[in-house]
């Protein structure tokens, strides 16, 4: 039986590698972190891979996906340490190298499972995190598959650093009114959302990923909320 770490089976036995796979610990190794790599560096991100204080900002991703939003973030935001989280080895490898070309420095990417965040962060070790467009699990006996979840946002919450916040997007009506409900029930503080997010206050400072511009072709709203801790 394969050996699996927090729900992937890991990159090393892997029976036939493809390139992304084999790039993931090969060309992109100083960027990019396998499963167990990535709990190496457990509560010291910033000083051992980063090289800055304890004090510098560090946001998290969950899913980047293709990374267009991911090497966008990143180039925004220099001044501001940025990892993303990707199970899948083609986008997590596209994330990457997208930010690379758009010659940013500021940002790394690992191979772990969302729902198992404190295995590889700290207490305290995180300031914003980014959930766009996450597995909506439709049908009720999938609802248990849902990334938002009470527990999750309990220990999300406990790894962000206090003034943090949590930014939530999704397409998916059913998924957003239920994350709204789990967020309204959390420790988190101050909670602002609207249920079409290109006619908000939220729409100038919008980065329309690659999902919200399939969808707004269709004139399907798109649902955002965010909270802070």
């Amino acid at each position: 039986m394969t050996p699996h770490i927090f729900g992937l089976n890991p990159t090393k036995t892997l029976p036939d590698p493809t390139y992304y796979a084999e790039a993931l610990n090969g060309e992109f190794r100083n960027w990019a972190f396998c499963e167990e790599r990535s709990q190496e560096f457990k509560g010291r991100w910033r000083e051992e891979v980063f090289e800055v204080s304890k004090d510098h900002p560090m946001d998290l991703e969950i899913g980047t996906g293709n990374g267009f939003h991911f090497a966008h973030y990143a180039k925004a935001h220099p001044e501001r340490c940025f990892i993303g989280l990707e199970i899948k080895y083609k986008p997590l490898i596209q994330s990457i190298r997208r930010a690379i070309n758009e010659g940013s420095t500021n940002m790394r990417i690992g191979r772990f499972h969302a729902s198992y965040l404190d295995e590889i962060f700290d207490e305290g070790e995180l300031n914003h995190v980014i959930i766009h467009h996450p597995d909506p699990w439709p049908k009720k006996k999938q609802w248990k598959r849902r990334l938002i979840q009470d527990d999750f946002l309990e220990g999300l919450h406990r790894l962000q650093r206090p003034g943090s916040r949590v930014d939530f997007k999704t397409d998916d009506l059913p998924y957003f009114e239920w994350a709204l409900e789990k967020f309204k029930n959390s420790k988190y503080g101050q909670l602002e959302y609207t249920f079409d997010l290109h006619n908000s206050q939220f729409a100038s400072e919008n980065f329309e990923t690659h999902f919200e511009k399939i969808f707004l072709k269709k004139e399907q709203p798109i649902y955002f909320l965010r909270v802070f801790s």
